[in-house]
């Protein structure tokens, strides 16, 4: 429930109604409230994941993609995601997190999306996204890329992303893949 609660903050009074691009940057403010914690008293790991999500359909909101997305019947859904913590967010600490389209191929878009306190980065990660067809079937990246409209440019990927994506297509060795 306090996820929904958040969501319609960012919704009518949160989020900044200002527009961004369909790639990003975009800044998303938040702040720690008493279910983001755990039993150490700071934000559990596994919330970090799930406000990145509240980020990232703010993203496609201010953007114009999420009104697109639904015209043709699109959503997106996480193939992998990795973190990386520097510090720990507190109750109450009031946070920004930067979503950014970072590159893509055929199947997949990848998202770089930072936690912030301030000009500080306390925590970032990774995200791989594809979209689905609500009548079943994926969506070739093209065609997304085909809503967001034609002047946009392929981002040049950071030379670690290629070494990312590879890891995650090999899966955790021993596990099964389908």
């Amino acid at each position: 429930m306090n996820l929904w609660l958040r969501l319609l903050w960012l919704a009518i009074v949160g989020g900044s109604r200002i527009g961004v691009p369909p790639l990003g940057p975009c800044r998303t403010p938040f702040r720690v409230s008493l279910f983001d914690l755990d039993v150490f008293r700071h934000m559990n790991n596994g919330r970090y994941f799930t406000i990145m999500d509240l980020a990232r359909v703010d993203l496609m909101r201010r953007s114009g993609m999420m009104a697109k997305l639904n015209a043709a019947a699109f959503f997106p859904v996480v193939t992998a995601e990795s973190m990386f913590f520097r510090r720990s967010l507190n109750w109450r600490d009031r946070f920004e997190i930067e979503s950014e389209v970072v590159g893509w191929d055929e199947k997949s878009i990848v998202m770089s999306q930072r936690f912030f306190v301030g000009s500080e980065e306390v925590a970032g990660g990774l995200v791989r996204a594809r979209f689905l067809r609500r009548g079943g079937g994926s969506v070739p990246t093209a065609e997304v890329v085909a809503l967001a409209g034609a002047d946009i440019m392929h981002p040049p990927a950071p030379d670690w992303l290629d070494a990312w994506v590879t890891l995650f297509n090999a899966g955790i060795p021993g596990s099964r893949r389908d």
